[in-house]
C-alpha cells in the first residue's frame, strides 16, 4: 500500500528474493540517509545474503568548514562495515563497477552530484541520461539518496531556477527507473512507487 512504512521495515517480505534499485527522496535533514543506511541494512540481513559487501558512493567534496561537519557527521553513522567510494562527478562508472549480486550501494546524494556536474561545466542533460541508462541495466541493489526541492520557494536567481529545473527533471528520470521511491517528510518515510 502507498503511504507511510515502517522506518525498520523498509524492504518488506515482498523484497527478500528480488533485487532493487530505491530512489529516497526528501528535504533538507528530513532522515533520507538514515532511511538509505537502514535500508542497505535491511537487505543485507532479512535477504539472509553472507559475504555482501555494503559500499558508499559519496558525492560531497569539502568545500568549506560547514560541509566537512556534515561529511563527519554523515562518516559517524556508518559502522566499519561500510566502505566509501567518493566521486564527486563520475557516480555512473562506481555504479557500474560496484553494483553486483554481492553488493548493496548506497549513492548519497544526487543533489551534490548535480552540483558539482554544473560547477564543472558538464552537460547536465546527457549526464542524467547516462545515470538512468546505469540505473536501468544494475545487476544488484542500489539505493539513491537526492533532495527535493521543488516544493519551497522560487529561487531569485537565474542560476538558482536553472538548478532547481535541473534537479526536478534529474529526480522525475531517476525515479522513473527506479523501482521504489520514497519520500521523507519530518523522518517519516511514504512510499510513492513501489509497494
Amino acid at each position: 500500500m502507498t503511504g507511510l512504512v515502517d522506518l525498520h521495515g523498509c524492504l518488506g517480505i515482498e523484497w527478500l528474493f528480488e533485487m532493487f534499485r530505491i530512489l529516497i527522496v526528501g528535504g533538507a535533514r528530513a532522515g533520507k540517509s538514515s532511511y538509505a543506511l537502514q535500508c542497505a541494512e535491511d537487505a543485507v540481513s532479512e535477504k539472509g545474503m553472507s559475504g555482501v559487501e555494503r559500499v558508499f558512493v559519496a558525492t560531497a567534496q569539502r568545500s568549506d568548514g560547514e560541509m566537512s561537519a556534515r561529511i563527519d557527521r554523515h562518516q559517524s553513522e556508518r559502522d566499519a562495515g561500510w566502505r566509501t567510494v567518493e566521486e564527486p562527478l563520475e557516480i555512473c562508472d562506481v555504479i557500474a563497477e560496484e553494483c553486483n549480486r554481492k553488493s548493496v550501494v548506497v549513492v548519497d546524494c544526487l543533489t551534490l552530484w548535480l552540483n558539482n556536474l554544473m560547477l564543472h561545466d558538464r552537460d547536465v542533460d546527457a549526464e542524467v541520461e547516462r545515470l538512468a541508462s546505469c540505473i536501468s541495466e544494475v545487476d544488484g541493489d542500489l539505493i539513491i539518496v537526492s533532495n527535493e526541492l521543488g516544493l519551497g520557494l522560487v529561487p531569485d536567481t537565474v542560476l538558482g531556477r536553472v538548478y532547481r529545473d535541473a534537479h526536478g527533471v534529474m529526480n522525475r528520470v531517476v525515479a522513473e527507473k527506479c523501482d521504489r521511491v520514497v519520500f521523507m517528510v519530518a523522518g517519516l518515510p511514504m512510499v510513492l512507487k513501489g509497494e
